[in-house]
């Protein structure tokens, strides 16, 4: 019986070892670690740092995004893989993390956005957007088939209803509206500064 409790006791210890590191635990989209983790969109989380800096931040008449471009070579031709894109008349998005993941994502939301027009005959709200595209992002943190998108989006709008409007989706498929929202790699810095800046709070009321 002893033999058996610290076999037990060594079998716990490499357990907690490897699910504290990843290994045996990363290989699926699927699979939760021991302590509830799941590795692959930690992964997924961790290629934004290697993106340009975006923000965004919601003003009193719009919303005003702003990216950082990292140019790797001389060579690329000016205007290339930008991290804007316009998804419907009313609603931009910036990306960061791998722009390739990304468009995937634009295009999706293009659909999405094109799909509600045609059907409803009216624009697409942009909550109702940002949940179709965290909805479609998580789809892909469900299967062992698929890896999460190595990317965040943030989506805004604005119209006489609700006025501007921001929203951002992270690789989990978790969705938040903000007032300001930075992500990639100096997302830390940049929301400290955007906690700085007093940004008006437009409700519906004030708009009547």
């Amino acid at each position: 019986p002893a033999r058996i409790t610290v076999c037990g006791a060594s079998y716990r210890s490499a357990a907690c070892k490897m699910s504290s590191i990843g290994t045996g635990y990363d290989l699926s989209a699927s699979q939760f670690s021991p302590d509830g983790r799941v590795f692959q969109v930690e992964y997924a989380m961790k290629a934004l740092e290697n993106s340009g800096t975006a923000l965004g931040i919601r003003c009193k008449d719009g919303v005003v995004f702003a990216v950082e471009k990292l140019v790797q070579s001389k060579l690329y031709e000016s205007g290339a893989n930008k991290r804007y894109f316009t998804v419907d008349r009313h609603i931009g998005m910036v990306v960061a993390g791998l722009i390739a993941d990304a468009r995937q994502i634009v295009e999706n939301a293009r659909s999405e956005a094109t799909d509600y027009r045609k059907f409803y005959s009216s624009p697409i709200p942009v909550k109702q957007l940002t949940d179709r595209v965290s909805n479609f992002m998580h789809v892909y943190t469900l299967y062992s088939a698929a890896r999460p998108f190595g990317c965040s989006v943030m989506l805004g709008s604005y119209d006489d209803t609700d006025g501007p409007l921001l929203f951002m989706a992270d690789p989990s498929g978790l969705s938040w509206g903000y007032k300001g929202v930075a992500i990639g790699k100096a997302k830390q810095a940049a929301k400290t500064e955007l906690e700085k800046v007093k940004v008006s709070c437009v409700f519906r009321s004030s708009l009547s």
